[in-house]
């Protein structure tokens, strides 16, 4: 198998090697693949923190109850935790719908603010969303705002000229996907996780995510966390040098995975998005609607027939990732900065194109 042959050598970038295999339009033999539905001989179950999360906190954050998660570990690289879809029937709509109509209004940050006014970017969704509703299979329809989206920055801005966060970049964290996060940390053995900012990326067949360490955060004790919906991807994780060959596995919808310890700073990138494995337009997972009898404080809501057309038009052809982060720890404070790049305070296309590129 070449993508074997490819992983066994080592050398000047064999990350980029690999990456390049799986970009490939043409690569059908996935074998070399890692799909933890169906878990061998490098993988083992993790231990999950039961009693840190109760069932109620879990059913209030669309999750099922710590002790029904199937999460595992990976030889080699400690700290990373990869959790099969923990989440309730049809509670992966809200954040689906959160990502595409509430998190991209202002004051948050998207790519579109880079080259349009912002009284076009303000209501992305309300211009996007019949023009979505009626859209065809005909690549040659333009775009709607929506499929035109590539990231969103929530909480501490990320710059990405200076590949920093400031403390004069702020916005208010999503409260109900602090209250996800949170949950998700404590049954990972990270009490008191605090979600301080956010990148949410959208992918569509055509896109990639380049080799990258995300190191900006200030407090790398604390775990980065990643939630899927939509479409599946391959995702390689690698080592901390970029002369060590990663590891490729699936990502399907409703999957999350954490990168702590060891793992929070090795290089990782995502080369190919990929059709929902089950043949159909979109995941069965994404079919079910919520339940009717939400227990009192939960943090999802229904969403409206008409909002999840939109939606799941949208999801026909996209991924959506959410990572978040933890900034800073308890009681730091950014450092004194010498000057302000105010220009820089949102990535220009070039800064961008090598972390998640269209091609």
């Amino acid at each position: 198998m070449a993508a074997a042959a490819l992983s066994r050598e080592g050398g000047e970038d064999a990350f980029r090697r690999l990456f390049r295999f799986y970009r490939q339009r043409d690569v059908s033999d996935l074998r070399g693949v890692l799909d933890f539905s169906v878990p061998g001989a490098q993988v083992f179950r993790s231990q999950l923190s039961i009693s840190s999360v109760s069932d109620q906190d879990a059913y209030r954050a669309g999750l099922r109850p710590v002790s029904q998660w199937k999460a595992y570990g990976l030889n080699g690289y400690p700290g990373f935790i990869f959790i099969l879809n923990p989440f309730l029937p049809g509670c992966q709509r809200h954040w689906v719908r959160q990502c595409l109509k509430l998190y991209p209004q202002k004051p948050n940050v998207c790519n579109l603010d880079l080259h349009m006014a912002p009284e076009k970017t303000i209501d992305l969704w309300g211009q996007s969303k019949e023009q979505l509703r009626r859209k065809g299979s005909s690549k040659w329809e333009p775009r709607s705002l929506l499929e035109k989206l590539r990231w969103v920055t929530l909480g501490y801005h990320y710059n990405w000229d200076t590949k920093k966060y400031s403390a004069n970049h702020h916005a208010p964290f999503p409260s109900d996907l602090a209250f996800l996060s949170e949950q998700v940390a404590a049954a990972c053995g990270f009490q008191g996780f605090q979600a301080q900012a956010g990148i949410l990326n959208y992918y569509h067949f055509d896109s990639s995510l380049g080799i990258h360490v995300d190191e900006s955060e200030l407090d790398h004790s604390r775990p980065l966390l990643s939630f899927s919906f939509g479409q599946s991807s391959i995702f390689l994780l690698g080592g901390l040098k970029r002369e060590e060959a990663p590891t490729a596995m699936f990502m399907h919808s409703g999957d999350i995975m954490v990168m702590s310890g060891f793992s929070r700073l090795l290089y990782h990138a995502v080369p190919r998005v990929l059709p929902n494995p089950e043949g159909m337009a979109l995941p069965s997972c994404l079919d079910q609607t919520a339940s009717s009898d939400l227990p009192v404080g939960s943090v999802i809501e229904h969403s409206s027939d008409e909002d999840w057309q939109v939606c799941a038009k949208y999801l026909q052809s996209s991924r959506i990732n959410m990572t978040i982060r933890q900034v800073l720890a308890e009681g730091q404070k950014f450092p004194e900065e010498s000057g302000t790049n105010r220009k820089g305070q949102a990535p220009s296309e070039n800064s961008r194109a090598k972390r998640h590129k269209p091609n």
